[in-house]
């Protein structure tokens, strides 16, 4: 969607608000030993506390409240019975829709102390973030965005896993344009003032591609190496972007 007025920003915002604080609920409750399960329960009561849907539930009748992935899990990890163990990496992915908005971020965080390049990692896919924020002005082409982000990823020794992408959103999880986090030459998308959309560097130590699980719905790097996930909805001006999802 596109920002039309006061009264979009201030919807936006609200449904932002209420995923970081899911967010921050998660990580707080996050322990050794706690199954990914008892992890959604947490969340899907808060949600429902403050009178918000589980997104993707909600529009895709996925089986939990929020996305809760581990290890080599790149996105869309089912809650269940397993257990967190230290030194994991789990990434949590909040989607919720309030009162007709929708907004979507992302974390991925090491469980106690991981390995090095476990931590290096989901450091990385937030850098990369941030460097493709750079670039996410209005009048930018929206393959520079994704080539920012890549060249991030690359430069820190890991990669991008190029079949799972960013998105518009707003009225609907998923909008036009899809955000590659990559360079495309053939894209040449210009972003525009008041454009919302999931910026969200999926990456991987080895992998360029992934693979869908027999579930139906979690999706892992393609040689099972590790994964990490950094996601904001942002809106788009000519300065930089409005973080909706930040605490």
């Amino acid at each position: 969607m596109s920002v039309e007025g006061e009264e979009d920003l201030r919807g936006l915002r609200r449904a932002g608000s209420v995923v970081a604080r899911t967010l921050d609920l998660m990580k707080r409750e996050l322990h050794v030993g706690m199954t990914t399960r008892e992890l959604d329960q947490i969340a899907d009561a808060f949600l429902a506390s403050e009178g918000a849907q589980p997104a993707a539930r909600m529009v895709y009748g996925f089986p939990g409240a929020t996305c809760i992935s581990l290890n080599d899990e790149a996105v869309h990890g089912v809650p269940g019975d397993r257990k967190v163990r230290e030194g994991d990496l789990i990434t949590f992915d909040v989607t919720v829709e309030l009162d007709g908005y929708f907004a979507d971020a992302a974390v991925t965080v090491p469980v106690g102390k991981a390995k090095p390049v476990a931590e290096k990692l989901c450091a990385c896919a937030e850098a990369a973030f941030w460097k493709g924020c750079e670039k996410a002005r209005s009048g930018e082409l929206l393959a520079d965005v994704g080539g920012a982000v890549e060249a991030e990823v690359v430069r820190q020794g890991f990669r991008v896993l190029r079949d799972l992408a960013g998105h518009g959103i707003g009225r609907t999880i998923h909008e036009e344009p899809s955000v590659l986090n990559y360079h495309d030459s053939r894209e040449q998308f210009r972003l525009t003032d008041g454009l919302v959309i999931a910026l969200e560097p999926i990456i991987s130590r080895s992998a360029t591609r992934s693979k869908l699980l027999r579930d139906g719905w979690t999706v892992v790097s393609a040689d099972r190496s590790l994964s990490a996930h950094f996601e904001h909805t942002i809106v788009i001006t000519d300065q930089a972007p409005i973080i909706l999802t930040a605490a």
